[in-house]
Protein backbone atom coordinates (compact mmCIF):
# COMPACT_ATOMS: atom_id res chain seq x y z
CA UNK A 1 0.00 0.00 0.00
CA UNK A 2 1.14 3.47 -0.14
CA UNK A 3 2.31 2.83 -4.39
CA UNK A 4 0.27 4.63 -7.35
CA UNK A 5 -2.62 2.48 -7.67
CA UNK A 6 -6.00 1.94 -9.98
CA UNK A 7 -9.08 3.66 -9.07
CA UNK A 8 -12.69 3.42 -10.09
CA UNK A 9 -14.75 6.15 -9.27
CA UNK A 10 -18.77 5.84 -9.07
CA UNK A 11 -20.23 9.10 -10.89
CA UNK A 12 -23.79 9.82 -8.80
CA UNK A 13 -23.10 10.31 -5.88
CA UNK A 14 -19.49 10.38 -5.37
CA UNK A 15 -17.84 12.76 -8.53
CA UNK A 16 -21.66 14.76 -8.78
CA UNK A 17 -24.51 15.44 -6.88
CA UNK A 18 -27.40 14.68 -9.80
CA UNK A 19 -30.29 15.06 -7.17
CA UNK A 20 -31.96 18.33 -8.92
CA UNK A 21 -32.08 16.02 -12.39
CA UNK A 22 -32.91 12.84 -11.03
CA UNK A 23 -36.02 13.79 -9.40
CA UNK A 24 -36.89 16.29 -11.97
CA UNK A 25 -36.98 13.68 -14.67
CA UNK A 26 -38.95 10.94 -12.20
CA UNK A 27 -42.01 13.31 -11.64
CA UNK A 28 -41.80 14.14 -15.18
CA UNK A 29 -42.30 10.31 -15.84
CA UNK A 30 -44.17 9.61 -13.24
CA UNK A 31 -46.89 12.44 -14.06
CA UNK A 32 -46.17 11.59 -17.83
CA UNK A 33 -47.88 8.18 -16.72
CA UNK A 34 -50.65 8.98 -14.82
CA UNK A 35 -48.95 8.48 -11.45
CA UNK A 36 -48.68 9.32 -7.99
CA UNK A 37 -46.63 9.70 -5.39
CA UNK A 38 -46.18 10.16 -1.45
CA UNK A 39 -45.80 14.18 -0.61
CA UNK A 40 -42.54 13.75 1.10
CA UNK A 41 -40.87 11.25 -1.69
CA UNK A 42 -37.68 12.82 -2.23
CA UNK A 43 -36.44 10.12 -4.34
CA UNK A 44 -33.23 10.21 -2.92
CA UNK A 45 -33.47 6.37 -2.33
CA UNK A 46 -32.91 5.95 -6.52
CA UNK A 47 -29.37 7.55 -7.00
CA UNK A 48 -27.33 4.16 -6.90
CA UNK A 49 -29.46 0.96 -8.17
CA UNK A 50 -30.41 0.78 -11.75
CA UNK A 51 -32.93 3.09 -12.78
CA UNK A 52 -35.38 0.61 -14.10
CA UNK A 53 -35.29 -1.22 -10.73
CA UNK A 54 -36.86 1.87 -9.11
CA UNK A 55 -39.44 2.48 -11.43
CA UNK A 56 -40.36 -1.38 -10.63
CA UNK A 57 -41.10 0.22 -7.50
CA UNK A 58 -42.32 3.28 -8.03
CA UNK A 59 -45.00 2.38 -10.72
CA UNK A 60 -45.15 -1.27 -11.33
CA UNK A 61 -43.57 -3.85 -13.36
CA UNK A 62 -46.03 -3.14 -16.26
CA UNK A 63 -45.30 0.41 -16.13
CA UNK A 64 -41.65 0.58 -15.64
CA UNK A 65 -40.38 0.10 -19.07
CA UNK A 66 -42.24 3.18 -20.39
CA UNK A 67 -41.47 5.68 -17.05
CA UNK A 68 -37.89 4.34 -18.19
CA UNK A 69 -38.28 5.82 -21.64
CA UNK A 70 -40.17 9.26 -20.39
CA UNK A 71 -37.18 10.10 -17.85
CA UNK A 72 -35.08 9.71 -20.41
CA UNK A 73 -36.83 11.96 -22.48
CA UNK A 74 -36.24 14.85 -19.93
CA UNK A 75 -33.42 13.88 -18.93
CA UNK A 76 -31.27 13.56 -22.16
CA UNK A 77 -32.33 17.14 -22.94
CA UNK A 78 -32.11 19.37 -19.83
CA UNK A 79 -31.88 16.77 -16.65
CA UNK A 80 -28.36 15.44 -17.19
CA UNK A 81 -27.11 19.40 -16.42
CA UNK A 82 -29.34 20.29 -13.50
CA UNK A 83 -26.14 18.49 -11.36
CA UNK A 84 -22.93 19.51 -9.97
CA UNK A 85 -19.43 18.27 -9.13
CA UNK A 86 -18.83 18.19 -5.13
CA UNK A 87 -17.15 20.84 -3.33
CA UNK A 88 -13.45 19.70 -3.27
CA UNK A 89 -13.58 17.17 -6.38
CA UNK A 90 -11.64 19.23 -8.76
CA UNK A 91 -8.88 19.48 -6.12
CA UNK A 92 -9.19 15.88 -5.05
CA UNK A 93 -8.92 14.31 -8.23
CA UNK A 94 -5.98 16.89 -9.47
CA UNK A 95 -4.43 15.46 -6.32
CA UNK A 96 -4.59 11.73 -7.08
CA UNK A 97 -3.53 12.63 -10.60
CA UNK A 98 -0.37 14.16 -9.08
CA UNK A 99 0.26 11.27 -7.03
CA UNK A 100 0.45 9.51 -10.20
CA UNK A 101 -2.80 7.45 -10.14
CA UNK A 102 -4.94 5.64 -12.52
CA UNK A 103 -8.45 7.03 -12.55
CA UNK A 104 -11.43 5.45 -14.32
CA UNK A 105 -14.96 6.21 -14.07
CA UNK A 106 -17.11 2.60 -12.73
CA UNK A 107 -20.91 3.99 -13.33
CA UNK A 108 -24.27 2.49 -13.35
CA UNK A 109 -25.76 6.12 -15.70
CA UNK A 110 -25.81 5.25 -19.37
CA UNK A 111 -22.46 6.18 -21.01
CA UNK A 112 -23.81 8.28 -23.15
CA UNK A 113 -24.98 10.36 -20.37
CA UNK A 114 -21.61 10.03 -18.07
CA UNK A 115 -19.66 11.22 -20.97
CA UNK A 116 -21.60 14.68 -21.30
CA UNK A 117 -21.89 15.00 -17.69
CA UNK A 118 -17.51 14.81 -17.15
CA UNK A 119 -17.24 17.02 -20.31
CA UNK A 120 -19.61 19.48 -19.29
CA UNK A 121 -18.27 19.66 -15.43
CA UNK A 122 -14.19 19.36 -16.66
CA UNK A 123 -14.06 15.83 -15.14
CA UNK A 124 -13.20 14.13 -17.99
CA UNK A 125 -9.87 15.35 -18.27
CA UNK A 126 -8.54 13.45 -14.92
CA UNK A 127 -9.83 9.99 -16.03
CA UNK A 128 -8.46 7.13 -18.62
CA UNK A 129 -11.16 5.30 -19.18
CA UNK A 130 -15.09 5.44 -18.88
CA UNK A 131 -17.28 2.76 -18.10
CA UNK A 132 -20.79 2.29 -17.62
CA UNK A 133 -24.06 0.34 -19.45
CA UNK A 134 -25.65 0.51 -22.95
CA UNK A 135 -29.04 2.06 -22.69
CA UNK A 136 -30.58 -1.53 -22.98
CA UNK A 137 -29.17 -2.12 -19.47
CA UNK A 138 -26.04 -4.55 -20.29
CA UNK A 139 -23.84 -3.81 -17.42
CA UNK A 140 -25.85 -1.84 -15.28
CA UNK A 141 -25.04 -4.25 -12.76
CA UNK A 142 -21.64 -2.85 -10.64
CA UNK A 143 -20.89 -6.78 -11.03
CA UNK A 144 -20.81 -7.31 -14.19
CA UNK A 145 -19.50 -3.90 -14.77
CA UNK A 146 -16.58 -4.48 -12.48
CA UNK A 147 -15.80 -7.25 -14.35
CA UNK A 148 -15.89 -6.01 -17.23
CA UNK A 149 -13.39 -3.10 -16.50
CA UNK A 150 -10.68 -5.79 -15.06
CA UNK A 151 -11.11 -8.04 -18.41
CA UNK A 152 -10.94 -4.80 -20.60
CA UNK A 153 -7.85 -3.39 -18.36
CA UNK A 154 -5.25 -5.98 -18.20
CA UNK A 155 -2.36 -5.15 -15.72
CA UNK A 156 -4.54 -2.76 -13.08
CA UNK A 157 -2.63 -2.04 -9.91
CA UNK A 158 -4.15 -2.42 -6.86
CA UNK A 159 -7.39 -1.41 -7.90
CA UNK A 160 -9.97 -0.32 -5.45
CA UNK A 161 -13.55 1.20 -5.98
CA UNK A 162 -14.91 4.59 -4.32
CA UNK A 163 -18.59 4.90 -4.57
CA UNK A 164 -21.53 5.65 -2.00
CA UNK A 165 -23.89 3.15 -2.04
CA UNK A 166 -23.91 -0.48 -1.79
CA UNK A 167 -24.24 -1.46 -5.18
CA UNK A 168 -20.58 0.22 -5.78
CA UNK A 169 -19.42 -1.91 -2.64
CA UNK A 170 -20.78 -5.32 -3.42
CA UNK A 171 -19.82 -5.21 -6.75
CA UNK A 172 -15.95 -4.69 -5.77
CA UNK A 173 -16.16 -7.26 -3.60
CA UNK A 174 -17.58 -9.44 -5.97
CA UNK A 175 -14.50 -9.13 -8.25
CA UNK A 176 -11.97 -8.78 -5.46
CA UNK A 177 -11.48 -5.39 -5.37
CA UNK A 178 -10.88 -3.22 -2.68
CA UNK A 179 -13.74 -0.45 -1.15
CA UNK A 180 -13.72 3.27 -0.20
CA UNK A 181 -17.47 4.43 0.72
CA UNK A 182 -17.88 8.06 0.84
CA UNK A 183 -20.72 9.74 3.15
CA UNK A 184 -21.00 12.50 1.81
CA UNK A 185 -23.26 10.78 -1.10
CA UNK A 186 -26.29 9.02 -0.93
CA UNK A 187 -25.58 5.60 1.32
CA UNK A 188 -25.41 5.62 5.26
CA UNK A 189 -22.67 4.49 7.15
CA UNK A 190 -24.43 1.69 7.60
CA UNK A 191 -25.55 0.56 4.33
CA UNK A 192 -21.88 0.98 3.26
CA UNK A 193 -20.09 -1.55 6.00
CA UNK A 194 -22.90 -3.83 5.68
CA UNK A 195 -21.82 -3.85 2.24
CA UNK A 196 -17.99 -4.43 2.89
CA UNK A 197 -16.86 -0.92 3.12
CA UNK A 198 -12.78 -1.26 3.55
CA UNK A 199 -12.68 2.15 4.54
CA UNK A 200 -15.70 5.73 5.01
CA UNK A 201 -14.49 9.46 3.90
CA UNK A 202 -16.82 12.23 5.41
CA UNK A 203 -15.34 14.79 2.72
CA UNK A 204 -13.45 14.33 -0.47
CA UNK A 205 -10.19 15.69 0.79
CA UNK A 206 -9.70 12.73 2.88
CA UNK A 207 -10.35 10.23 -0.41
CA UNK A 208 -6.14 10.56 -1.19
CA UNK A 209 -5.38 9.72 2.30
CA UNK A 210 -7.90 6.32 2.46
CA UNK A 211 -6.34 5.45 -1.27
CA UNK A 212 -2.88 5.38 0.57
Amino acid sequence: MGGKRSIFFDLDGTLTDPYDGIRSCIEYALNELGQSWAADEDFRWCIGPPLLQSFERLAGPALADDALRLYRERFSATGWRENEPYEGIHEMLDGLVQAGHTMLVATSKPTVYAEKILEHFDLARYFSGLYGPDLDGRLADKRDLLAHILEQEGDLIDPVMIGDRKHDMIGARHNGVATIGVLYGYGSKDELLAAGADRLVELPAGLPAAVR
